[in-house]
């Protein structure tokens, strides 16, 4: 870590930054295995958040992957570093009272404790999502022909057939796909931060 670099605290405090913008700065963590429906239902919240008139961003695990992290591999430490730049990014979304809405696999849980630990220690909400759906459901799915291609043992290290996915144990949000649809899927989310006050409608 570099020694000669100093934390500069912002010009605004987080209140008259919530004050100004009229809402406050939230992670949504969305993990779960691929085509659990994370994307899909990030992209729907994310939308009508917006319709509400509240600053919203979508973090999406491949489009992150163009850019910011276009250098990472897939292997566990890559993946644990993938990870950990997502959290840091995401935590300033939430700083600037912004609502970030991550859609990333995640699968260890040790990398999705320190999310929300970086989160917590910046006493920045932080709610995890759990979009929970059998591995029988998922293969069906299967848009891009990921689980196919990972059975045939030509995508290595693949999360939920030749790597681990370690399942949320008390997720704030647990939504199972498979019996939830999209709309209702982000009703249950949108009551959850209208409840806890993160968000006004």
């Amino acid at each position: 870590m570099a020694t000669n670099i100093t934390f500069h605290p912002g010009s605004i405090s987080p209140e008259e930054r919530t004050t100004l913008l009229g809402q406050k700065g939230v992670t949504i963590w969305l993990t779960g295995l691929s085509a659990s429906g994370k994307s899909t239902i990030a992209c729907a919240l994310e939308q009508h958040l917006l319709h509400l008139r509240k600053i919203s961003y979508r973090l999406d695990g491949d489009n992150v992957r163009f850019g910011l992290n276009k250098d990472l591999g897939f292997d566990e430490k890559s993946r644990n570093e993938n990870i950990r730049r997502i959290s840091e990014v995401s935590k300033l979304f939430a700083d600037s009272a912004s609502i970030a809405i991550t859609a990333f696999i995640s699968p260890y849980r040790v990398d999705r404790a320190f999310a929300r630990e970086i989160h917590q220690k910046a006493s920045l909400p932080f709610v995890e999502v759990f979009v929970d759906a059998p591995l029988h459901v998922v293969e069906q799915r299967d848009p891009k022909g990921l689980y196919k291609k990972a059975r045939a043992g030509e995508i290595k290290e693949f999360t939920g057939i030749s790597a681990p996915y370690e399942a949320p144990e008390n997720p704030e949000i647990h939504i199972d796909t498979s019996i939830t649809d999209v709309a209702e899927s982000v009703r249950i989310i949108t009551d959850f931060l209208t409840t806890k006050g993160y968000i006004s409608v």
